[in-house]
């Protein structure tokens, strides 16, 4: 995978691939059905370039190695899936309160519960509005392509540096497990990535005065501080990071709002429709956070109808309806339990509310 060329890969490997090449030399893992093989890729890729992995004993205990990880400013990241993820939960908790950079990849899986290994988008609240305790935020990014996904990994690792706050990568069992084409960038050069030794845990052999990473204080008033200026930094985000891609809108009627996988998949809808002479097209949001209000809610000037999909029985619909914010319906179409909407399905509901 040396040359700038396409070669046939499957999903999870092409994430882990591009976490390589993006400078990250730290995995700590658990394997859980469909995300398996990234753990599996990683572990086998990362001797090759002098990285250090890991297999924990639980999901729990990889949360806090990529605390501890993360503490010393090096790129790192772990992989899991949903239930997998929900364990992490107090330690995702922890990292975005200590404001730690880093990278997690959820594989979605049919729940809740144990549920199935089957694709779904059913962790959408559990990655948007925090999964765990307290006040927080991660960039969220949905891929809808393993390319895209590629391009996102990268781009997760450099804005985790930027802004110090945990990055998550959401995608789904399908986009795991198939095989497309992908081209990879270069190595990112070590030597070259930001330097955090304003405050990374690295020793006081050069006789600094130590660091203290932490997201802890006793005193109320100095936590409200820290937590004020955390959310100075989520406002710049929310203005600065924003992805998403618009499809065939300029003359829509009726706009499509899906994400991933789906975001995909309703793009044939859109073309279809058209055919039919029904004036559609997509708006398909990148980052899940920050979600795109603004930009999706400039198409209520012209569109009569909102039509969200999603392969859960409605989260992201509250963002849409959010954006909306009354001015035009909102419809909803969505299967669940690793059940993946078609094209002919989705299309079926659409003709219907036109």
């Amino acid at each position: 995978m040396e040359k700038a060329e396409k070669v046939m890969v499957k999903g999870t490997e092409a994430i882990g691939e591009a976490a390589v090449r993006a400078g990250c030399r730290l995995y700590f893992g658990y394997p859980i059905t469909p995300q398996s093989e990234l753990t599996e890729y990683m572990a086998r890729r990362l001797p090759e370039v002098n990285g250090t992995f890991l297999q924990a004993e639980s999901e729990v205990a990889v949360s806090n190695m990529i605390y501890g990880a993360a503490s010393t400013g090096k790129r790192v990241m772990t992989s899991t899936s949903s239930p997998g993820f929900s364990l992490m939960q107090e330690g995702v908790s922890y990292i975005a309160g200590a404001e730690l950079p880093c990278v997690f990849v959820n594989v979605v899986r049919g729940g809740p519960g144990l549920g199935d290994i089957q694709p779904a988008q059913s962790d959408y609240f559990q990655a948007t509005k925090g999964g765990g305790h307290g006040d927080y935020k991660l960039i969220v990014y949905g891929p809808e392509s393993l390319q895209e996904a590629v391009e996102l990994t990268i781009r997760a690792f450099d804005v985790a540096d930027k802004y110090r706050i945990p990055v998550l990568l959401l995608t789904d069992g399908l986009l795991g497990q198939m095989m497309e084409p992908v081209k990879f960038p270069g190595f990112k050069n070590l030597n070259t990535l930001p330097d955090h030794s304003d405050w990374a845990l690295t020793g006081t052999k050069m006789q600094r005065e130590p660091h203290r990473v932490t997201s802890f204080d006793l005193d109320p008033v100095k936590l409200e501080k820290m937590n004020i200026q955390r959310h100075e930094k989520y406002k710049t985000i929310v203005k600065e990071e924003k992805l998403f891609e618009e499809y065939k809108l300029n003359d829509a009627e009726v706009v499509l709002v899906a994400y991933g996988t789906m975001g995909r998949i309703v793009k044939s809808v859109v073309d279809t429709a058209r055919e039919k002479g029904v004036k559609a097209g997509v708006f398909r949001p990148i980052s899940l956070w920050p979600f795109p209000y603004e930009e999706l809610g400039r198409y209520t000037e012209n569109a009569k109808l909102f039509f969200t999909v999603e392969m859960s029985f409605g989260q992201m619909v509250e963002d849409v309806r959010l954006a909306v914010n009354g001015k035009k319906p909102v419809e909803f179409y969505g299967r669940t339990g690793g059940v993946v909407p078609t094209p002919g399905e989705v299309l079926a509901k659409l003709m219907e509310l036109v």
